[in-house]
């Protein structure tokens, strides 16, 4: 198999695996849930569906011993319960780890045996298997595999199922005598096998037929066909048409062919048997043919032909890989309502799920799969050109040249910058489609019961802050769990629900997203942050006494303080809160922390919805230019209304008191212009930053200008000689050892090639 089909695989099956976690959260809230019962089904068939067809049996044969437990629980045989659920989600994460050593090697070393036995065991012997000890546990397995055989994972199936396997294979599949001359040479552990496939009703049956024998012939190599292969092509067959491939099992050639969109049924006969098809050989072999007529009778039986409709465009995506690339396409469009898109490069689709069964899938393409470095180097190009017109634009001013043709390339590289920005947005649900199941392990580790909602799934942001935003939130959500939300009979105690709630929602103002994660836990006592500063050596005494009630709460914030007294798997090393704010800061956003005891606590993170290319205001001070952002200035006035208080310059702004910040002495440069005296006039009339027409430059005056500084941002005026224009340019950040200097973001390449350095309000003069 290639390295892009089994790209494609790994993509694919890590969606399942993460609607699989959340289906199981769903049915371990509600156990009569029947949605999300069909939901886990639908995608632990196409988990091990696609498994098989891709030749992972280990992970095919999982899969299937998790259908088998949970079509006991469907069947009313088994009740849902914590220790069921455990057992479950073990499974879940194995599968997970596999599916990343299939990443990383392309194939995995993992031995799921011994859980996929303990799952078949609890699918045989019911609820009381939970209760019996890891000893007897161990002497069921033995005695069921002597029992069995080399076929080990059969378990969840009958007994009788081996005595069946008489006259054919374990995996049920027929040998039969056929006098056609298919000329395949199978190898030492390998058979021929006949597969015979109905298309059903389809509108253009050779077309359909086509992408089957493609997708055969790439899944299979080289294959046979009767009638030949051009009759096929043209639709010249019957009802049904034959393929004669090699295979170490038919249930594979099942799979595999099952598997193709197009396909409504197909028959396997064992023609030359392998050793998969002799009796109680190939238990992963045996698993996917069980997987393809038992579990899936059983589905067909019991669930809705939609959710079928549903699971046929689901398990079509692995195979439709093995097409081409056009129709690998299709077949994730195909998925896409059932799924969810890729999530770092694909756009959903808006095909049906259901109509590549009928429909020639070339019709259907509406998306396609861009490696993520070739759209970094698309985003890099766009840099580039960004650059390149700023320049070609400051050239011809310069020569006093005026041309409609520049104004036009300023449109045209504007949309494309703008395209290409789009390209990189991803839903949040990328990233926070796994936190519920972090957070129920959580709660559930510390005995706690915790309701996780999350509002604004479809958000989206740049894949690289979405990238470095996860740890943060992991960190909130792992604080909110432990720190947080309290002990059910904690809560009793003081009047509330036995469980918590946290919330996290996520909302877009503008160029900005704003996330919020919010619990009604036990809050944060601001003396008990005190307390701890002190005695941690990390604040004086008289520091902590000085603070605010929320100052003091910004103590969370700093590096090695954790209010926890032994350190635990969870928290007590004081690292978590730190890198939160270091992430967010890095990543040009802010956090916020608010909090009342006994009520909960609520962080609120603002960060910016793309990086790179901004719109920066350029000020002069003691000769050299310096960059702000556009969008931290709220204001631009000149610099006759500073005051003094208590031996600090302020300026006053609708009643609000700002301190003055000169960047000539924090940045260290000469010839910053003076302070204007105490008696001048308020600084209460400067221009909106927003509007470059309205800005006031200054003349040279002497006095300077000011910038004063957005309130959530940083309260502050910055003091600077002059306001020279403003331009959107690339902001390269700093690397290295340059890296985290105060005071500074990174830098950007102005037209004439000057470099020019962008300030970091935040941290200017040391703040952090």
């Amino acid at each position: 198999m290639s390295e892009a089909h089994v790209r494609a695989f790994v993509r694919e099956s890590e969606e399942g695996i993460t609607e699989l976690n959340n289906s199981l959260l769903a049915l371990e809230s509600d156990p009569d849930d029947p949605e999300a019962m069909d939901a886990i089904f639908r995608t632990a068939h196409t988990l091990k569906g696609n498994a098989a067809a891709m030749g992972f049996g280990d992970f095919s044969g999982l899969a299937h011993a998790m259908e088998d437990l949970l079509d006991e629980v469907r069947d009313g045989d088994m009740a849902v319960s914590g220790a069921l659920m455990d057992r479950l989600f073990e499974a879940v994460d194995l599968l997970d780890a596999m599916l990343g050593e299939i990443d990383e090697g392309g194939d995995t070393s993992i031995d799921p045996t011994g859980v996929e036995e303990d799952l078949r065991v609890l699918a045989e012997e019911g609820a009381e298997a939970l209760e019996t000890d890891d000893a007897d546990q161990s002497s069921d397995k033995d005695a069921s595999q002597d029992d069995g055989s080399a076929a080990g994972n059969d378990g969840g199936e009958d007994d009788d199922s081996d005595d069946d396997g008489g006259d054919g294979g374990a995996d049920g599949t027929e040998v039969v005598d056929t006098a056609f001359d298919h000329g395949l040479s199978p190898g030492d552990d390998e058979g021929v096998h006949r597969a015979r496939v109905d298309l059903g009703d389809a509108d253009m049956p050779g077309i359909d037929a086509m992408f089957v024998l493609e997708a055969v012939e790439d899944g299979f190599g080289e294959l046979a066909c009767d009638p030949d292969r051009e009759a096929i092509e043209e639709g010249e067959f019957d009802d049904t048409f034959d393929l004669y491939v090699v295979a170490d099992a038919g249930a594979t050639v099942e799979a595999g062919v099952d598997a193709v969109s197009q396909v409504e049924a197909v028959d396997v006969d064992a023609v030359g048997p392998a050793a998969g098809d002799d009796a109680g050989a190939d238990t992963n072999a045996a698993d996917a043919a069980e997987t393809e007529d038992g579990a899936e009778t059983a589905e067909t039986a019991e669930t809705a032909e939609t959710a079928e409709t549903a699971e046929t465009a689901e398990t079509a995506e692995t195979a439709e890989t093995a097409e081409t690339a056009e129709t690998t396409e299709t077949a994730e469009d195909d998925a896409s309502d059932t799924e969810g898109g890729d999530g770092e490069t694909d756009d959903e689709g808006d095909a049906s799920s259901g109509a590549g069964a009928n429909t020639s899938s070339s019709d259907n393409i509406s998306s396609v799969r861009v490696d993520v470095e070739q759209l970094d180097d698309l985003y890099g190009l766009v840099e580039q050109l960004v650059t390149s017109r700023i320049k070609l634009r400051r050239e011809m001013e310069e020569a006093d040249i005026d041309s409609d043709n520049l104004d036009e390339l300023d449109k045209i590289s504007t949309n494309l910058q703008d395209t290409v920005m789009d390209m990189r947005l991803i839903p949040l649900s990328a990233v926070v489609d796994t936190f519920p199941r972090l957070v129920r392990d959580l709660a559930r580790d510390q005995s706690k019961d915790v309701n996780f909602d999350i509002d604004g799934r479809d958000i989206e942001l740049d894949r690289t802050i979405l990238t470095e935003i996860r740890d943060p939130l992991v960190h909130i959500l792992r604080n909110a769990v432990d720190h947080g939300i309290e002990s059910p009979e904690e809560r009793e105690a003081a009047g509330k629900d036995p469980t918590g709630t946290i919330e996290l929602r996520a909302d877009r103002e503008r160029d900005h997203v704003t996330i919020v994660v919010e619990d009604d836990g036990g809050g944060i006592e601001a003396d008990a942050l005190r307390e701890k500063a002190v005695e941690e050596g990390v604040k004086s005494r008289a520091a902590v006494e000085a603070m605010s009630d929320a100052e003091a709460r910004e103590l969370v914030f700093h590096p090695g303080f954790s209010t926890n007294d032994e350190v635990t798997d969870v928290s007590g090393r004081g690292v978590g809160m730190d890198v939160v704010r270091t992430t967010v800061k890095d990543l040009d956003g802010s956090v916020t922390l608010d909090s009342t005891p006994g009520e909960g606590t609520r962080f609120e993170i603002k960060l910016p919805v793309t990086v790179a290319i901004v719109r920066v205001m350029f000020v002069q001070v003691g000769g050299v230019e310096y960059g702000v952002p556009i969008k931290n200035i709220a204001e631009v006035s000149r610099a006759d209304g500073i005051d003094v208080a208590h031996g600090d310059e302020i300026v006053r702004h609708d009643g609000d008191i700002y301190p003055v910040l000169r960047l000539g002495e924090e940045l260290g440069t000469a010839g910053a212009a003076g302070a204007a005296g105490p008696d001048d006039a308020l600084a209460d009339g400067g221009s909106d930053a927003a509007d470059p027409g309205s800005l006031d430059t200054g003349d040279g005056d002497g006095d300077g200008m000011l910038l004063r500084i957005h309130d959530e941002k940083r309260p502050v005026a910055l003091h600077c000689d002059d306001v020279l224009h403003q331009e959107e340019v690339v902001v390269k950040p700093l690397e290295g050892i340059l890296s985290g200097i105060p005071g500074l973001s990174g830098t950007a390449v102005l037209g004439d090639g000057d470099v020019v350095s962008i300030l970091d309000v935040e941290t200017l003069g040391g703040r952090r």
